[in-house]
Order: C-alpha cells, then structure tokens, then sequence
C-alpha cells in the first residue's frame, strides 16, 4: 500500500472528527481521508454477506483488500490518487451508472449523506449498501428525512472503539474518541430497523 500522506492535523483532531465548532475543520486531513481499519470489516462480514461489491472510497485499499479476501471484491475507486484502485472516479458526480451488486465503504463523513443516496440510485432493487459511519449520523433534520424515506434494515454499533486513522496510519493513533457503526441499505427496503452490537 501506498505511504502517500496530505494530513495536516494536531492534538485537537478528536475534537475535528468529533465535529466541534470550536475546532477548525483545516485541522482535518486535507480531503476527509480515515482509513478504516481492516478488523472492522472483517467483524461485518461475520454477521452479514455481500457480493460484487464495490468500494468507490478505497483510499489506500484497507477494505478492498479484506473484500479480496472474502471472494466479493469487484471494483475499488477513490477521487484522490493514494496508489490504489481506479483514480480521478468521483463517485458523487458519475451519471447513467446502474451497479448490479453491493457498494461497501467508508465514505468522506461530510459526504455521507450524499454518498448514501448516491448508492441508492445506482444499485438496483435487492443490493446491499454498507457505509461505515460516526453514530452522529443518526442526528439531522435533513437524515432524518433519508431515514424515513429510505430506512436502513441494520445498524450496527461498534461495543469498542474502532480506529478510523488519517492517512491509514494505524500506528500513529492508538485509540479513538469517536463511535462508528455499519449502516446496511438494502435497496427499496421499507421496514423497521434493527439495531444490533458487534465486537
């Protein structure tokens, strides 16, 4: 994997990613870039079964790779160049695009909103959506209208703090303020949500 690195922060990034306007959103990496690490989904694919999936946020491969080795990887881009997958691909901006399979990532958390939807209106009806997001996402008026519209059929909380790190480095970042979960879509979906637990 890449060493490539366009981080910036301090010591007030948990507050950055927390979302406190008392800290500067320059202090977050330069394009909303933390790696998502491996275990956690790897702890998702215990309880959930994915196919033809594509990662259209794959940063530096970290999920990609683990998707490789489930036997369901079929694409991986990113917007940005970290020397993986399909470059220059703006998930956000692509038009006329219909995905027979599942999209899994870890989308750009001030994009997330918009990532969601996205994924709704090119998968087709039946395919799963998996976005590993803060559990602040549940919060918002306007999420909440994406809520009702289109309801998650699974969230799954994190019990542990799973590191998400700027840059993928791991080992620069010992432990994690936030609290991450797995939202799963299935397209068209209307049902009641089911929250559950894992690790």
């Amino acid at each position: 994997m890449t060493d490539k690195k366009d981080w910036t922060g301090n010591s007030k990034t948990t507050f950055s990613q927390l979302g406190s306007s008392s800290h500067s959103e320059t202090e977050r990496e330069k394009h909303d870039f933390y790696a998502t690490h491996p275990d956690a989904l790897r702890l998702l694919l215990k309880h959930e079964s994915f196919s033809n999936v594509w990662e259209p946020a794959c940063g530096q491969g970290h999920l990609s790779e683990v998707l490789k080795q489930a036997g369901c990887h079929a694409r991986s881009s990113d917007l940005i160049d970290r020397g993986y997958g399909t470059p220059d691909t703006d998930f956000l901006a692509i038009d006329n695009t219909h995905w027979n399979g599942d999209i899994i990532t870890n989308p750009p958390f001030r994009y997330a909103q918009q990532f969601v939807t996205k994924a709704l209106q090119i998968t087709t009806p039946g395919n799963k959506i998996a976005m590993f997001l803060k559990i602040q996402f549940l919060e918002g008026k306007e999420r909440k209208h994406l809520f009702l519209n289109h309801p998650p059929h699974t969230i799954y909380v994190s019990s542990s703090r799973i590191q998400c790190a700027p840059n993928g480095q791991f080992n620069d970042k010992q432990s994690s303020a936030v609290c991450y979960a797995w939202f799963i879509w299935i397209n068209q979906y209307k049902g009641q949500t089911v929250i559950k637990w894992f690790n």
